[in-house]
């Protein structure tokens, strides 16, 4: 008798320690699924050989990854997300360079945990990574979205230490009439807002994703960015280079989702016509985060880019006038 008991216990223990994850692991996806794929992406991270570590910055301190070897090459994540946004183009990527993968401040476990992030934290983030861990070498900055924004902005400031600067759906000019609301107040506008990032090959989330979207948008890193820049001490006007793109001397590849209706083609091009050495590479129907939308296609047009000579001034046209006294 004692014993079939022990075997209904056993029985029922093995049962619970199955179930119970499988349960808890079910209301956390439906509950929090942002934080899942979260939590799956920077497994994915750590199952290509890469390793999490924190870098000392004046926000406190900043979670990076690091893998591979080879040139180094910074992956910089857009508002809103986390390191783990670039796992499904890790792999080839760490086969060849010596990658590094920031949370940037105020972003998942990185500090600041909580309050307004300034675009200032951003690049004190950015600048204590590349005094940590790449010195004086130059490195490929790969940036999308804001994490293009602080890319550029980086390598105005220190152009000998940025080799080459990959923006990605993102760039540091304003765009005065975005299609896009990136802070849904409810399920219906977060439906729209990611109709209007994906493209036109992407599946919609269900709606349970769409509330979390919403909760995310209200209080997550994208709206303390936002709270700060809408702040009067933002001086937002030091960190954007409208009027100002002849500053960036560094080689700019331009690799574009051509279905982002947050910046648009058209936004593309204002850049491309006014860096002095870029060229525009667009990735067809890819929205704006094409890292995780079209991860095969982004990454043939990362490597085709890199595997390029980088794109070189375009050369001033001859003057044709003439000075006085000359017979044109």
């Amino acid at each position: 008798m004692e014993s079939k008991t022990v075997l209904k216990l056993a029985i029922f223990f093995g049962v619970a320690v199955i179930v119970v994850p499988m349960v808890v692991g079910a209301l956390m996806v439906w509950r929090r699924p942002l934080t899942v794929d979260a939590w799956m992406s920077r497994f994915a991270l750590s199952r290509q050989g890469l390793e999490a570590s924190d870098v000392a910055t004046p926000a406190g301190a900043m979670t990076v990854w690091e893998g591979g070897s080879g040139p180094t090459l910074v992956l910089l994540h857009g508002a809103g997300d986390q390191a783990g946004s670039w796992a499904r183009i890790i792999a080839p990527l760490v086969a060849r360079y010596r990658v590094l993968v920031p949370d940037l401040p105020g972003h998942w476990k990185s500090d600041p945990r909580d309050g307004p992030i300034g675009v200032d934290d951003l690049l004190d983030g950015l600048e204590a990574l590349m005094d940590a861990r790449v010195g004086d070498e130059p490195a490929i900055l790969v940036g999308n979205s804001m994490g293009a924004w602080i890319a550029f902005l980086y390598a105005v400031d220190h152009p000998g230490r940025v080799s080459r600067l990959v923006a990605i759906n993102g760039g540091p000019i304003r765009d005065d009439n975005p299609g896009v609301n990136i802070l849904p107040k409810n399920r219906e506008e977060a439906r729209q807002t990611m109709k209007g990032l994906l493209g036109p090959n992407t599946i919609l989330p269900p709606d349970f994703v769409l509330d979390d979207m919403v909760r995310w948008a209200n209080k997550g890193p994208a709206a303390r960015l936002a709270a700060r820049l809408a702040r009067p001490d933002a001086h937002l006007e030091r960190y954007v280079l409208d009027g100002r793109l002849d500053k960036v001397t560094v080689p700019v590849d331009l690799v574009w989702g051509t279905a982002d209706d947050l910046f648009t083609m058209d936004y593309a091009r204002r850049l491309l016509d006014g860096l002095p050495a870029a060229r525009l590479e667009p990735v067809k129907d890819c929205g704006h985060v094409p890292q995780r939308e079209c991860p095969d296609r982004l990454l043939a047009a990362l490597t085709e880019a890199l595997d390029t000579p980088p794109p070189t001034p375009v050369p001033a046209p001859e003057s044709t006038a003439t000075t006085a006294g000359e017979t044109p």
